[in-house]
């Protein structure tokens, strides 16, 4: 006989805590995000060889002050960590942020909204990501899908580059976009690619239903696969010759439409 097992409430609630931290490295990137109000550090990470540093100690003060378990490590075990160390410096941080989350808690969350998505495909450079981020952030987007293989993560670069919007952005994590895009499509939203090859203006696209705008890699647009999940195609026509805009820029663009 089959039986259905319901996860407790308690397990749910746990569950979304977890799928709501992000891990980020460096001693400068750690030290300016525990200085934004907007974030919540749930653990520090630091190495046992560390030696004494000023900024070590200002660190450390910041998540005493908020209040963070704070767990010394190995450099191996650190590193495991931070999946990053030739850059980690010997710091990690578990930051818990209100807009970074697992995109079927978004999907669950807006069943009967019309919202606008950002979904990046292959978007490699960080500076375009940071950028991406911010100018959604600052924006009328409702939410970043960054798939985790693909595309740049989030680093110190891309941090920097948000100039600190990624520790607030409605970021929406998947493992493969063209599966988070299917089970968007599922519950009824348009999921529209930006191509220069598109009939239709971005200026004259006014979709009725909720839309993912897919924005595809910096040199060759986006994948044939995301292509082939694609409801519609829209342009944004170009002068003097030019032939498209960087990424971030089309992102802006979208955002502020």
């Amino acid at each position: 006989m089959n039986t259905t097992r319901e996860d407790s409430p308690a397990y749910l609630e746990k569950k979304r805590f977890f799928d709501s931290l992000m891990t980020v490295y460096g001693r400068k990137t750690v030290f300016e995000a525990l200085q934004d109000p907007a974030t919540y550090l749930y653990r520090l990470h630091l190495a046992k060889s560390n030696k004494p540093a000023e900024i070590l100690t200002d660190i450390i003060c910041l998540a005493e002050q908020k209040g963070a378990e704070i767990i010394y490590h190995d450099r191996q075990a650190l590193s495991r960590i931070s999946k990053n160390s030739a850059q980690d410096q010997g710091v990690a941080a578990d930051l818990q942020l209100r807009g970074y989350q697992h995109y079927d808690k978004f999907l669950q969350d807006n069943r009967q909204q019309k919202y606008n998505l950002i979904a990046l495909d292959g978007v490699h450079n960080p500076q375009n990501l940071g950028m991406i981020i911010r100018s959604a952030c600052a924006g009328n987007i409702d939410g970043i899908l960054l798939p985790q293989k693909g595309n740049a993560q989030i680093d110190p670069l891309v941090i920097k580059a948000s100039a600190g919007t990624v520790f607030r952005a409605p970021l929406l994590r998947c493992k493969d976009l063209t599966e988070a895009l299917m089970d968007f499509k599922q519950k009824g939203a348009i999921v529209c690619a930006l191509s220069s090859h598109a009939t239709t203006e971005l200026k004259k696209f006014s979709p009725e239903k909720a839309c993912i705008y897919v924005l595809g890699n910096e040199t060759e647009g986006v994948s044939h696969a995301v292509q082939k999940l694609c409801d519609e195609s829209v342009k944004i026509p170009m002068n003097n010759g030019v032939e498209s805009l960087n990424v971030a820029v089309t992102a802006a663009l979208i955002a502020f439409r």
